[in-house]
């Protein structure tokens, strides 16, 4: 089996093999396509990482507040019932 300083080397020598017009047409489609992809995603409907961390922390306290007046709600009608039946 190979060891990774021996892969290192390997990769190496056919890094410097490679003719330099061809490392920097290589180069230059990296760079092409980099700037491409980062106008389409900029052209995408997407938030940041951190947009959508406060949004999750707000979907969660309005859970828990959606869950605390079902609670009350239930526990007002149960005691509108139980007015209704002393009447």
């Amino acid at each position: 089996m190979l060891n990774a300083k021996k892969i290192e080397e390997i990769a190496k020598q056919v890094t410097d093999a490679i003719p330099s017009s061809l490392k920097n047409m290589a180069h230059n489609f990296e760079d092409k396509t980099k700037t491409v992809l980062q106008r389409k995603l900029s052209q995408l409907d997407v938030v940041t990482r951190e947009e959508f961390d406060v949004q999750t922390q707000v979907l969660i306290k309005t859970r828990a507040k959606i869950a605390e007046l079902e609670t009350r709600l239930a526990e007002l009608e149960a005691n509108e019932e139980s007015n209704e039946l002393e009447k």
